[in-house]
Formats: C-alpha cells, sequence, structure tokens
C-alpha cells in the first residue's frame, strides 16, 4: 500500500473489528525523542528493566541521553502506567542470565540481526542468520553477544492511570522526594483528569 495513513486506518478498522477494547490506545512521546514498543522483561532493583542491542537506535539515543519515558497500557483493565526516568545499562551478569532463557531462534536473532540498519533486502538477513546458524552447530544455549544487553529505567516520577466512569479517572502520581542513603521515598500526588 502506497499511503501509510491508509494503512494505519485500515490496521485501526481490523484492531476494532477484532473486538480490542480501546482500539485507538496509543503510546505518544513529547519533545525531540522517537518511541517504540519493547518488552518490559521484570521490575527490579528500582527500574524497569528491559533488553535489546546496543548497536540499535534506541540504544544510541539511549547512550546519548539517558533521560526517557514508557508507558504500559492494559485497556481492558482500564490501567495504565506511565514513568519518566534514566536508562542505564544492566550488568554483565543480568544480561547473561536473561539471555540464556531466551529461545535459540531468539539467541541466534540477537547474533545475526544488524538492528536497525538498513538491508537490501530479506535474503540479506536470512543469509546472516543461515551465518550465525552454522557458526554455533550443535550448540543449544549460545552465548550472550557482546553488543546485546539490558536497560534498566530507574524512575524519579511513576503514574498510575485507572479508567473510571464519565472519563473522571483515578490518577496518582508518585515523585521522588529525596534519597537518604539507600532510601527512597516517594511524594505522592491525586491528579485531575
Amino acid at each position: 500500500m502506497d499511503d501509510p495513513l491508509a494503512l494505519a486506518r485500515q490496521w485501526l478498522d481490523d484492531a476494532a473489528a477484532a473486538g480490542i477494547h480501546e482500539p485507538n490506545a496509543m503510546s505518544l512521546a513529547t519533545g525531540h525523542v522517537s518511541l517504540r514498543t519493547v518488552l518490559l522483561k521484570g521490575i527490579s532493583d528500582g527500574g524497569f528493566v528491559f533488553f535489546t542491542n546496543y548497536q540499535s537506535r534506541k540504544a544510541a539515543e539511549l547512550e546519548a541521553d539517558p533521560t526517557c519515558a514508557l508507558s504500559l497500557t492494559w485497556p481492558t483493565l482500564g490501567r495504565q502506567i506511565r514513568a519518566t526516568g534514566r536508562a542505564t545499562r544492566t550488568s554483565a551478569h543480568e544480561s547473561d542470565d536473561y539471555f540464556a532463557t531466551r529461545p535459540r531462534g531468539s539467541q541466534v536473532a540477537a547474533w545475526a540481526s544488524p538492528q536497525s540498519e538498513v538491508l537490501a533486502d530479506r535474503a540479506v538477513l536470512d543469509a546472516l542468520v543461515a551465518e550465525v546458524e552454522q557458526r554455533f552447530a550443535g550448540v543449544d544455549r549460545l552465548p550472550r553477544p557482546p553488543h546485546w544487553g539490558g536497560y534498566r529505567v530507574t524512575p524519579d516520577e511513576i503514574e498510575f492511570w485507572t479508567r473510571r466512569d464519565n472519563r473522571l479517572h483515578d490518577r496518582l502520581r508518585y515523585r521522588r522526594a529525596d534519597h537518604q542513603g539507600e532510601a527512597q521515598t516517594w511524594a505522592v500526588d491525586r491528579l485531575a483528569p
């Protein structure tokens, strides 16, 4: 399809036809940023953890400026979490541990994909996958590639949104108040919908 807005409209119509509650819910980033969906793999050590290729566009952007925002939305539950903070790399040990749990196909993909780079066609990616498969033939669990690992987003603000009737939603905002050694305190505000 030549018109990306027409394709977006079709996908929105498909989501509505599939019965998805509020198929129009979207993530919105403001300011000079870019936005994508990643998979949250845990909430630990004071932050939200995800994993990626360190040579990807998102990693380059986080390395240049670790300030970021994230949003988790569950329309069928009428809930959303929105957070802002700073991303730092997880330890090599934490990245190794998570990488070991990934299916072999996902491990191969992490080695093979030059994430965010332009490819001439799909055959280029298929050839890269074949090279990795040959390199690690007979190996059940691949080692973690040096260009792949995790980030932890340590929030300085988290908002919890709950859907209510008549658009009179509940919104609670937690803001980091201060740091006392390792203890962290949060100021909590109720926001108008």
